[in-house]
């Protein structure tokens, strides 16, 4: 697919009206024009430039994903179903502290703490949990903070307009947390000449079916919990069909009958759950023990070289902590990737009513053939 040119207007008019924009901040910090506000992106001031960055760099815009993935990524290491596949783990951090503060096993906590400890990065743009559950973009150097900022938010964080701020700034290595979406706007960047994203040198995705709306969330989890304060959110295996809310006074489960309704519009056609173009990807585990173990462990994937070094570092420092991957895992976890592919094929195909039209994604990929 040729990629064209174009700037504010087009964004405007093919992805953020069209309910399509995600919120990942790609477009915010490139210029005065563009903002994040209250979970969305707005305009402040018309752009008449005719070639913007904001157009290039969003992840809802047209895309040559086999450029992609042939730039960035060993070719041996492809897999139709979810990108780069180096190294396939199941994993937690070693450190029952960080277990116990983290979302999970702790891996991504872990990681990033080591990556600054190390030197790896000098900087990490992570996310904190702002007023009435708003996600907030942060940047952090000291490897302590971290932990403080553990915890996954189920409402996005526009991280990349502070990645966009800080990368033309004197930080030396940046690493940044970064959701499917954001990876592939990342991912954007690096074919990009004028873009400052020789900066960025660490890349750890989270595992995402979905986003939710901030502002349909927050009445939502209003109702259900009283007002109480929110300790943290999980989403159990998908026979649970339910959203577990963390409070002071108990865990609240909610249907997902009800929070569906909250997810935002443009996940439904995201063809990515496991942030293939990132360099280490992390999602909860499935183990045959069942939910209450799981839940302590990582499934974790290592797709480039600078993952691997990290993972690397990782086992030499006794950061992370393994145990075998249980039979069927990886097949189950490919599967479960190919059927969000076919989810968005389909959402997108009704969107445009045309089976060889799927708006911002190549019908003649091979990823998404007999989709």
């Amino acid at each position: 697919m040729e990629e064209k040119k174009w700037g504010q207007k087009e964004l405007q008019d093919q992805v953020v009206r069209q309910g399509l924009c995600t919120g990942c901040g790609a477009c915010v910090g490139l210029c005065p024009y563009q903002a994040s506000y209250e979970d969305r992106t707005v305009f402040l001031d018309r752009c008449d430039l005719k070639e913007g960055r904001c157009y290039a760099f969003c992840p809802r815009t047209p895309t040559d994903l086999g450029s992609l993935r042939a730039s960035l990524f060993n070719e041996a290491d492809l897999t139709p179903e979810m990108g780069p596949l180096r190294e396939f783990y199941i994993a937690r951090a070693r450190d029952p502290r960080v277990r116990g503060k983290a979302q999970h096993g702790g891996t991504v906590t872990a990681l990033m703490g080591l990556a600054l400890e190390q030197g790896f990065i000098t900087e990490a743009i992570l996310t904190e949990a702002g007023e009435d559950l708003l996600s907030r973009e942060v940047n952090v150097n000291d490897p302590g903070k971290v932990l403080s900022l553990a915890k996954s938010r189920f409402v996005v964080s526009p991280v990349l307009g502070l990645f966009n701020r800080l990368a033309i700034g004197d930080r030396q290595k940046i690493g940044i947390v970064a959701t499917p979406c954001q990876t592939l706007a990342l991912a954007k960047m690096r074919l990009q000449d004028r873009s400052p994203v020789d900066r960025l040198e660490l890349v750890i995705g989270l595992f995402c079916g979905w986003a939710l709306s901030w502002e349909k969330l927050l009445p939502l989890l209003q109702k259900k919990t009283g007002k109480s304060p929110i300790l943290g959110m999980d989403i159990p295996p998908s026979r649970y069909h339910s959203l577990e809310v963390y409070t002071p006074s108990g865990t609240v489960e909610v249907s997902l009958d009800e929070v569906t309704p909250c997810v935002r519009d443009a996940c439904w056609s995201c063809f990515d759950m496991t942030a293939e173009f990132s360099d280490i990807s992390v999602g909860s585990a499935r183990l045959p023990e069942g939910w209450e173990e799981a839940r302590h462990w990582n499934q974790v994937i290592v797709r480039s070289p600078a993952g691997e070094k990290l993972l690397a570092m990782a086992k030499a420092k006794g950061v992370l902590e393994f145990r075998d991957v249980p039979e069927g895992n990886l097949e189950r976890l490919k599967q479960a990737a190919l059927n969000k592919k076919r989810a968005a094929v389909r959402n997108l195909v009704k969107r445009s009513g045309r089976e060889d039209d799927l708006v911002y994604l190549d019908r003649h990929d091979p990823v998404f053939q007999g989709l």
